[in-house]
């Protein structure tokens, strides 16, 4: 218990002495160069703006409406990802037909696809999801098909050999195997979600975090899109570090969570 609880504030040690160092040099840079406000407000400005729109309740509304969305987006996105990473790794024919096509897909600039989804699948919910599974989709897929192909030969043998049947090599021994690169995917999944979630209500929102980024852009309110900025940046370390957290408990056994640090 005491070792996690210092690894815990170790952690949030390194995020704040790192904002600490960045905010002191913002300061020091806006002060030295008195660059006007509203291309580049002071560091004590946006901070007190990120306190007045927290405590006032304004942005909650916008973090509840863009969580939703994550998580939503998120999950649908993990679960096709983990399937079709499973079924194309396992089967050769499939993966030589789909993979050149989920490439060419993956490639192209998602922003750019943002206005074809909001033509195809309106202005509401739908649009903005399925940015979201399309971003969050590709990652855990690829980290899947990693960790399944990683398996060795002789433990695939052995349960041959002890006449194992499909579901037991996968539950044994080929989704344990694979769980920590799964991980590494579920952690970029959920970087891309959050990023997916506010392009799409940047172009198509009304509510959300995007929409709030977009709306001090457009009324040229330097710090409230600084201050936005600072929040989203704030939501996405914190769900970071939930899938993290879930990997520490999850794969407890693993030997990558035994290492000291």
């Amino acid at each position: 218990m005491e070792k996690k609880i210092k690894s815990l504030c170790k952690g949030f040690s390194e995020y704040v002495i790192s904002i600490g160092v960045f905010l002191i040099i913002w300061g020091i840079y806006v002060k030295v160069s008195g660059v006007a406000e509203y291309i580049m407000p002071s560091p004590v400005k946006v901070l007190q703006k990120l306190f007045e729109i927290v405590v006032k309740g304004q942005i909650w509304e916008h973090f509840f409406a863009t969580s939703i969305i994550i998580f939503v987006g998120y999950f649908i996105g993990v679960l096709l990802g983990i399937f079709f990473g499973y079924i194309i790794e396992k089967c050769t024919i499939l993966k030589e037909m789909l993979m050149p096509y989920l490439i060419f897909f993956q490639t192209a600039p998602k922003i750019a696809l943002v206005p074809l989804f909001v033509i195809w699948f309106g202005l509401g919910l739908t649009s903005k999801l399925v940015l979201i599974v399309s971003m969050v989709f590709f990652p855990v897929m690829v980290a899947t098909m990693v960790g399944i192909s990683s398996v060795p030969k002789d433990m695939r043998n052995l349960m041959k050999i002890l006449n194992a049947n499909k579901l037991q090599i996968l539950f044994k021994i080929e989704l344990p195997h694979s769980m920590p690169m799964i991980f590494s995917g579920l952690k970029i999944g959920m970087v891309q979600a959050i990023i997916g979630a506010i392009v799409a209500e940047w172009i198509s929102g009304k509510v959300g975090l995007g929409y709030v980024l977009i709306f001090a852009s457009s009324t040229f309110d330097t710090t409230l899109l600084i201050a936005g900025i600072f929040f989203t940046i704030i939501v996405g370390i914190f769900y970071y570090e939930v899938v993290n957290i879930l990997e520490k408990k999850i794969l407890y056994w693993h030997e990558s969570q035994r290492i000291e640090k």
